[in-house]
C-alpha cells in the first residue's frame, strides 16, 4: 500500500526587532506615539500580521518597552547591558535573540528577520517580501529599498580624491553621476534607496558571515511614500503629520462595529466648530451639524453605549445631548479620570472605547483609550496622536463620518 508523503514543516522565521531605551536624538523614541501607537507596537503588530513570520521577539534593555512590546504581543528578549550601549551593533542584538529564541524553544530558526521600529510606516507585505526572497526563493539575503532618481553629491577634499581629481580641487563631486553630463532620467541606471526598515537573513549564513548582506542579496522594492526613519524631532513630528494620510489607507486602519463597544464625543470643537456665538445678555450659542444626529442615532441603534463628556459648564451642552438623548458628564476637570471611571460603571475595556476629541485636554482620554480619533481642524499634537483622523473638521459632520465608519458607507 502507497505511504503518503509526510509534509514538510514550514520554516521557521523569526523577526527581531532592536529596541534599545537609551535613544539620545529622541528621548525614548521607541516608545513614542505615532498615530495614537507607540513605534515599537507599530512594529509588532505589522510582523505578527505578516504570513510567513513564525514569531515575533523584542530585544530590549528597558522595561517600559518590554512592556509595551509584551502588550502588542511580542515575545521579549533582555538584553545584556555588553550589547546595549551606543556602539553596539543591530546584529549583535539579533544574534543574542536568535540563541536566546532557540534555546526557549528547543529548535533552529530557519531565517531571522531584522525590523527597525523607527520605520513607523513598515506594513507586513514588506516583511513578507523579504521573509519570501529568503525562505521561498532562495536568497541569502533581502533588504527593503526604494527606487530613487536622485543625483548624490559629495563635498569636499575626500570627494575630489575619488574623482581622480587634484584634493586641492574645492567644491562638490557627483557620485553617482558625472557632473558635466545631466542625462534624462530615464536615460540612467535605476539606483535603489536603502530604506532601513526590513531585512531578512538565512539564520545558519548570518551566523557564519556575521552580518547583514553576505551571499546573494535581494532588493524588495516598496513604497517610496512609506519611506521615513526617525532619528531626530523633526522626523517624529514628520511621522505623525503624515500618520493620518498613510494609515488610514491600510486595511483595518478605521474601526469597525467588531472594534468597540462604546463612542465617547467630545463637545465644543468636535461636535461644533469651536467658535461661540455671545449676544448682548452673555447667552452662548453654538453651530451643530444635522448629519451628526443622525450618525449618532445610528450609532445608539447599533447598540454602542455612548456619552458626551466635556470640560465645560454650559447649559448648550445639556441641551445637545438632552435632544440627542445622550448621557453627558460636563464641567470635568481630569476627563481621563471621568472617562475611566465611566468605563468601570458600564462595565466596558477602554480599548474597547472610541474616543472623539480635538484640542490638548483630550490627550489624556487618548492615552486610555484603544481608538482615539481626532477630527479634521484638532490640534496638530491631537491629530498627531489619533489612531484615525476624520476628513471631515468638527461641527461639519465629522460624528457622522466617524459613524460611516463604524457602521458602513450607507450611512
Amino acid at each position: 500500500m502507497p505511504t503518503t508523503p509526510s509534509r514538510t514543516a514550514a520554516p521557521t522565521v523569526v523577526a527581531v526587532i532592536p529596541a534599545r531605551g537609551g535613544s539620545k536624538g529622541v528621548p525614548a523614541k521607541n516608545l513614542a506615539a505615532v498615530g495614537g501607537v507607540p513605534l515599537i507596537a507599530r512594529a509588532v503588530r505589522e510582523c505578527r500580521a505578516a504570513r510567513l513570520v513564525t514569531d515575533v521577539v523584542v530585544s530590549t534593555d528597558d522595561a517600559a518597552i518590554a512592556g509595551a512590546a509584551r502588550g502588542a504581543g511580542a515575545v521579549v528578549v533582555r538584553r545584556p547591558g555588553t550589547i546595549a550601549g551606543d556602539t553596539a551593533t543591530s546584529e549583535a542584538a539579533v544574534l543574542h535573540a536568535m540563541d536566546a529564541y532557540e534555546a526557549e524553544h528547543g529548535r533552529p530558526v530557519d531565517a531571522v528577520l531584522l525590523v527597525q521600529c523607527t520605520s513607523p510606516f513598515l506594513i507586513s507585505e514588506d516583511i513578507d517580501a523579504v521573509a519570501a526572497a529568503v525562505v521561498e526563493t532562495g536568497a541569502d539575503s533581502a533588504l527593503t529599498v526604494a527606487p530613487f532618481h536622485g543625483f548624490v553629491w559629495r563635498e569636499g577634499a575626500d570627494a575630489a580624491v575619488e574623482a581622480e581629481a587634484a584634493p586641492t580641487v574645492p567644491g562638490g563631486t557627483g557620485v553617482n553621476h558625472d557632473k558635466s553630463f545631466r542625462p534624462r532620467r530615464q536615460d540612467r541606471p535605476q539606483d535603489f534607496l536603502e530604506t532601513g526598515a526590513a531585512y531578512a537573513m538565512d539564520a545558519a549564513g548570518f551566523r557564519a558571515a556575521g552580518h547583514r548582506f553576505f551571499g546573494r542579496t535581494e532588493l524588495v522594492r516598496t513604497d517610496p511614500a512609506r519611506v521615513l526613519e526617525v532619528d531626530d524631532p523633526h522626523d517624529l513630528a514628520r511621522a505623525r503629520a503624515l500618520a493620518p494620510l498613510l494609515d488610514t489607507a491600510r486595511p483595518g486602519a478605521l474601526p469597525t462595529r467588531d472594534d468597540i463597544d462604546a463612542v465617547v464625543l467630545d463637545f465644543d470643537g468636535t461636535q461644533t466648530d469651536d467658535r461661540v456665538l455671545v449676544d448682548s445678555d452673555g447667552r452662548e450659542m453654538v453651530a451643530v451639524h444635522r448629519g451628526d444626529g443622525l450618525g449618532i442615532a445610528a450609532l445608539r441603534k447599533a447598540e454602542l453605549k455612548l456619552l458626551v463628556l466635556s470640560t465645560e459648564v454650559n447649559p448648550v451642552v445639556a441641551a445637545r445631548a438632552d435632544k440627542l438623548r445622550l448621557p453627558v458628564l460636563h464641567g470635568i476637570d481630569r476627563k481621563d479620570l471621568a472617562l475611566k471611571q465611566w468605563c468601570e460603571e458600564q462595565g466596558i475595556a477602554p480599548e474597547r472605547v472610541l474616543y472623539v476629541g480635538n484640542d490638548v485636554n483630550d490627550l489624556p482620554c487618548f492615552g486610555l483609550v484603544g481608538w482615539p480619533v481626532a477630527v479634521a481642524g484638532a490640534h496638530d499634537v491631537v491629530r498627531g496622536a489619533a489612531r484615525a483622523v476624520t476628513s471631515t473638521p468638527g461641527g461639519s459632520g465629522a460624528i457622522r463620518e466617524i459613524a460611516s465608519w463604524i457602521l458602513g458607507p450607507t450611512l
